[in-house]
């Protein structure tokens, strides 16, 4: 793996930013639109997912990485939940819905991926 020396250079935090914008502009759409508290709902841990990651790049252990990683594919778990609830009131066309899964699963994946790739490094170590 390329050295990294800022979290933007992180693939999960790049997918990351692709799923806050996904989840922003749909909630410019349609019954979202007016629902704020709804739309408060998803934009909430969308955010996290970023800034988790973001926040743990900033800590001064791996062990704390991992930590605030972990939190961030959490996150990601509950964007794609809610999408759940936006489709059974039928908020979302069906497309916009698997759009936001797709790119939070994605997200998640990539990032215990690399919380993964962090712990096996600790025990190379």
């Amino acid at each position: 793996m390329t050295k990294v020396t800022r979290f933007e250079d992180l693939k999960c935090w790049q997918l990351s930013r692709e799923l806050v914008r996904h989840v922003y502009h749909a909630c410019e759409e349609g019954k979202l639109a007016k629902d704020f508290e709804t739309r408060d709902q998803i934009k909430s841990p969308a955010l996290s997912v970023m800034n988790n990651i973001a926040e743990g790049f900033g800590r001064y252990s791996n062990k704390e990485f991992i930590r605030f990683l972990d939190f961030s594919q959490s996150s990601a778990i509950e964007v794609k939940s809610i999408t759940y609830a936006l489709e059974d009131m039928e908020y979302l066309s069906r497309d916009k819905i698997i759009q936001i899964r797709e790119k939070a699963e994605e997200t998640k994946n990539t990032t215990l991926a690399f919380i993964r790739y962090l712990k096996n490094k600790a025990k190379s170590t």
